[in-house]
């Protein structure tokens, strides 16, 4: 039964849609020439495209540990992909391509417009698009009238990766360099004081342990009575400050180890601090484009003609249900 009086449906619809080809006809007509008009008075984009990679590392390692897992040669993972996301979306980028291309007047939004930031930020998001490919690199998309322009504005984004990054390195690692050269001073300056107390010691006669053994001996071999008096002399002065020395000596070798050590840390600082790093892999730069992205005239004639013929099929099945209607109250 239930068969029956789907075929008894299907078949008043298309009996319905017959009689009404007319007028359907018509306004698929009229849908198609505005979608017509409509494409024509769109404005005419070409896309220019760029594509990146992130860098694993984007530092000098001074270190054997350091970055043991992530070479500066390696393409990042995910992670960094992410990372190298949020930095093109960020407003580190955005203001900087806004001012340099004055894009509120390319993209014909009047500053004194009270909504200005609003609009200009919809107007940038619209051309300018960034997304992560399925290969793990960054797509950068560039939509403008003027394929000259649009080629342009990608390349100099691709540049600005490592300026703002570098930029927000540098706001972490100069404080860090900074304590580092503190640390650093402190240490030439505490070994210069130590050598200089041992450079007076020495002055005085004061030997290392090894010389003050053979001052010993040098004392029983000594014939004359100046030479004894002498010894006697080198002797007594070591007795009393040769600890001293020894001392200072191994205090010595003790900086020297630590001064190695924060040689390193300190260049690495000085490094990551002052050094401008390139953190990405150009796979691509853009060039102008020779053939228009947007609008797809095709697509939005069908479009428009589809949705002509469904809303007009819709209203008349309303309209025929409403008469149906009333003739039954």
């Amino acid at each position: 039964m239930s068969k029956n009086k789907e075929k008894y449906v299907s078949n008043e619809l298309i009996i319905f849609l017959w009689k009404k080809r007319k007028v359907l006809g018509w306004i698929t007509i009229i849908g198609a020439l505005t979608g017509v008009v409509i494409s024509l008075l769109l404005p005419v984009l070409y896309e220019s495209q760029a594509i990146v990679f992130p860098a694993a590392t984007s530092t000098v390692s001074y270190s054997e540990q350091r970055n043991a897992k992530a070479n500066s040669m390696d393409f990042g993972e995910e992670e960094h992909a992410e990372q190298l996301l949020q930095i093109l979306q960020s407003s580190r980028v955005r203001d900087r391509i806004i001012h340099q291309f004055d894009l509120a007047t390319v993209y014909e939004i009047k500053p004194d417009a009270r909504d200005f930031r609003y609009k200009l930020g919809k107007a940038y998001d619209s051309h300018i698009s960034f997304e992560r490919t399925r290969y793990g690199s960054i797509r950068i998309s560039v939509l403008d009238k003027n394929p000259e322009l649009a080629a342009q504005i990608t390349n100099k984004i691709v540049e600005l990766i490592d300026t703002v990054k570098n930029e927000m390195v540098k706001e972490r690692t100069i404080p860090a360099y900074e304590v580092n050269k503190r640390k650093m001073d402190k240490l030439n300056r505490d070994q210069a004081n130590l050598i200089a107390q041992m450079d007076s010691l020495s002055r005085l006669g004061v030997v290392n342990a090894e010389a003050r053994a053979n001052l010993f001996a040098a004392l029983n071999d000594s014939r004359s009575k100046e030479d004894r008096d002498f010894f006697q002399n080198k002797i007594d002065v070591n007795l009393k400050y040769g600890a001293l020395f020894d001392g200072l000596a191994e205090l010595r070798e003790y900086r020297i180890d630590r001064l190695t050590t924060q040689e390193v840390a300190y260049e690495q600082a000085q490094s990551d601090a002052f050094e401008d790093f390139n953190h990405k892999f150009v796979v691509e730069s853009a060039v102008p484009a020779d053939k228009k992205a947007k609008p797809k005239r095709s697509v939005i004639v069908i479009l428009f003609t589809l949705m002509s013929l469904i809303f007009a099929i819709i209203t008349l099945l309303i309209v025929q249900r409403i008469n149906e209607l009333k003739k039954i109250a």
